[in-house]
């Protein structure tokens, strides 16, 4: 490491937001270590890329030695915990899961700093998710948190720690409280992602095995339609791109504080199918169908992300256009099927 080098430590790094927040720290000179989970085969997920400039450090956050061990050696100067169980549906079916590695991961990461590397700086990855079924509307730093899911109640848990360990501990701990946010390397069990890579497939007319898979091995598109829940639900999504830089400025920041990170415009599943498929010129209705199966049991927002505070303090606001954002993604993913 040469002199002067920040290292930052990132939990979470193979995922969508790991992977930008990588390339934005290596091209400001940091050492970037990386936690990974060991498999039987070795998956860089979206930083392989990367692999060679990035260092790799095996190891879980359900293994409170293990973070202790490596936090404690590295020291880092900064730690981005982006690592959980990220999907809302699935937390549904693994609700234990869920707490233990997006609720409880986080308080262990905590604890970790708290016992041997007090002066690191953590930035806590929070979620709109927290604001459940609220009725205020643009939601901000003071609206009540009110958690509609499993992986919201996971996700309040290591907020409140956070808050309880900046105040308890003097602990440099800061919460994004960032809404939707996405990009092509979204993984297609989330619905902008999902609407892209089933666009794509029916513009370039793939049949059978050459459709696209979700996560959970189902097809995106089933014959010849694309399956979706609510077609209501209202969002506010933005680039993730931007966001990772929304995620550093807040560690940069002269004391630990909570900041909503979003766009300030929301949007319907709908108008996000209208706006994907009007892309390739084919009309959503004709190709989008309502699956119960998709349905929340209790559904969130609308969602709205009044981000004046960070604009105001650290001078950040987003750049990529929701139109922008649907079409990259889009044309990303019909570069990569065809």
């Amino acid at each position: 490491m040469s002199k002067g080098q920040k290292t930052a430590f990132v939990t979470g790094i193979t995922g969508q937001d790991g992977s930008y927040l990588a390339e934005f720290l290596l091209s400001k000179n940091y050492r970037v270590y990386g936690l990974l989970r060991r498999n039987s085969l070795p998956s860089f997920g979206n930083v392989a890329h990367l692999r060679h400039e990035l260092d790799f450090l095996f190891g879980d956050l359900a293994d409170p030695a293990c973070l202790s061990m490596y936090i404690s050696k590295l020291q880092p100067d900064e730690i981005y915990n982006l690592g959980s169980q990220s999907h809302v549906h699935e937390s549904w079916a693994q609700p234990i899961a869920t707490a233990d590695q997006t609720g409880l991961g986080a308080l262990r990461i905590y604890e970790a700093v708290r016992n041997v590397s007090p002066k690191s700086k953590v930035y806590q990855a929070s979620t709109s998710e927290l604001f459940g079924e609220t009725k205020i509307s643009p939601q901000n730093e003071d609206t009540p948190i009110c958690p509609a899911n499993p992986y919201a109640a996971a996700k309040a848990l290591a907020h409140f720690d956070a808050q309880v360990y900046r105040k308890s501990f003097d602990l440099f701990i800061s919460t994004g409280i960032l809404f939707n946010h996405e990009s092509p390397r979204r993984s297609p069990d989330f619905v902008t992602r999902k609407i892209s890579l089933a666009v794509a497939a029916l513009k370039l007319g793939l049949k059978g095995s050459r459709i696209p898979l979700g996560q959970s091995g189902r097809p995106v598109i089933s014959g010849g339609k694309l399956e979706l829940g609510n077609l209501d639900a209202k969002r506010d999504w933005g680039f993730a791109g931007d966001y990772v830089e929304a995620m550093w400025l807040i560690l940069q920041h002269d004391h630990p504080d909570d900041f909503v990170v979003a766009t300030g415009e929301v949007h319907t599943v709908s108008e996000l199918c209208e706006t994907a498929f009007s892309v390739v010129g084919l009309d959503w209705k004709k190709h989008v169908v309502v699956d119960k199966e998709w349905i929340r049991p209790t559904e969130t927002g609308p969602l709205v992300g009044d981000y004046s505070k960070i604009k105001k303090t650290l001078g950040w606001q987003p750049k990529v256009k929701f139109q922008e954002l649907i079409e990259m993604m889009v044309r990303s993913d019909l570069a990569r099927l065809s």
